[in-house]
């Protein structure tokens, strides 16, 4: 018996198994798809989550959690660097951020990097 598999819908019982692509029921005998379980999963994949893992939105305040090299500047993007009013975009290279810093000017961050304010 696999422990991840969900209880019956019909009976809530516990030792469901796969035959197949269905879930069976050993107990009521309920066959079922999973596809229910899948397709919320399938809804987290346009979620954007920050370092931490809380959601991010258009409109937000982040802050930097780490310092950030930029090319062509000296000192760079330092930790704690609060952006206000980011966008959430499909960059490249993983960066999902497009936002304007102050003293740097527009550039697009990873979500990884940033917390939510």
């Amino acid at each position: 018996m696999n422990e991840n598999l969900p209880p019956c819908p019909e009976c809530s019982g516990a030792y469901t198994y796969e035959m197949g692509t269905l879930l069976v029921c050993p107990e009521c005998g309920h066959e079922w798809t999973p596809a229910p379980a899948e397709s919320a999963g399938g809804a987290e994949e346009g979620v954007i989550r920050d370092a931490v893992g809380n959601v991010l939105a258009d409109g937000d305040t982040v802050t930097v959690v780490k310092t950030l090299k930029v090319k062509g500047h000296p000192t760079g993007i330092k930790a704690g660097t609060k952006v206000r009013n980011i966008r959430l975009v499909e960059g490249v290279a993983g960066h999902d951020i497009d936002c304007k810093i102050e003293g740097f000017g527009a550039m697009q961050l990873k979500s990884s990097v940033v917390k939510k304010a």
